[in-house]
């Protein structure tokens, strides 16, 4: 298994996973952001490594390189990284942790002789300190060998690996960008529609936050037709109507929200979707 591991672009999740590998016992070695103050500034963070302000050969002398940038970065990177290593590339491991895209943004570098794969765990990072990634899942992809360093790191930081096709990435991503980011929308959308009644700020989270605790504790040990609440799982479509009437009152996309999520809801909760969704449409058409 390689110890040794370079880690390009240190941001949120560079130094999220730079810090936990360190703290496992990897040997951090290059730690390459934009410039000297931010590749300093993550060194700190993550406890280890060498800072430098721009891509360098002595990336090549970790046995893995993470390259952990925004996803458009991710291309033009791999084809620099080629061009400055050249054969030496053969015999590294690279990997990318986008959740959204496959091995195939690594080409470049596959060509040059690296083991090129992904390593993305579902979890997110705040940037102010390094998330518990204890039983997270992780969605590992690539070549052989990319899979199998990519899994040893997953279980040195305590994730569980799951295999994902790259073909599947960007669906996988969707999965996670729902739950993590739009979720969070409707929470800051029902937060501000409870301000409006009266509310301030913390009396609408601690109202919201022992309901969403209570709603996730339910789906994990009910499941979801089980710990499924709220007018439309009665089929009370007087209330829900009255709900969208309400919500005219507050910008648009407050009402479109809630007409769209209440479609979604037909789909993948109702036992009548077909049913349910006649019901909604006459809802908006009034």
């Amino acid at each position: 298994m390689a110890s040794t591991i370079a880690i390009v672009g240190a941001g949120r999740v560079g130094r999220g996973l730079g810090r936990r590998l360190a703290s496992e016992g990897w040997r951090i070695g290059a730690v390459v952001t934009r410039s000297m103050a931010t590749a300093r500034a993550a060194v700190r963070q993550i406890g280890s490594g060498v800072a430098y302000g721009s891509l360098t050969r002595h990336l090549l002398g970790a046995d893995v390189i993470l390259i952990t940038t925004p996803d458009d970065a991710i291309a033009n990177m791999a084809r620099e990284l080629a061009e400055i290593g050249g054969g030496e590339w053969r015999g590294k491991v690279v990997l990318h942790t986008s959740g959204a895209l496959g091995r195939e943004v690594l080409e470049p570098l596959a060509r040059a002789g690296a083991s090129t794969g992904s390593f993305h765990p579902m979890q997110t990072f705040s940037g102010r300190e390094a998330p518990d990634l204890e039983g997270i899942a992780c969605a590992i992809e690539g070549d052989r060998n990319a899979r199998r360093v990519a899994r040893n790191i997953g279980r040195d930081l305590g994730c569980l690996p799951l295999a994902v096709e790259s073909r599947h990435k960007t669906a996988y991503h969707a999965a996670g960008s729902l739950v993590a980011g739009h979720a969070l929308g409707l929470v800051e959308a029902a937060t501000q529609i409870l301000m409006k009644s009266g509310f301030t700020r913390r009396q609408a989270s601690r109202a919201l936050l022992p309901l969403i605790r209570q709603m996730l504790m339910n789906f994990e040990r009910l499941g979801p037709r089980a710990a499924w609440t709220g007018p439309l799982s009665r089929g009370d479509y007087a209330t829900v109507a009255r709900h969208q009437k309400a919500l005219r009152e507050f910008p648009h996309e407050f009402g479109d929200s809630y007409a769209s999520v209440g479609y979604l809801i037909a789909r993948v909760l109702s036992a009548q979707p077909a049913a349910m969704r006649r019901n909604l449409e006459k809802i908006a058409k009034k």
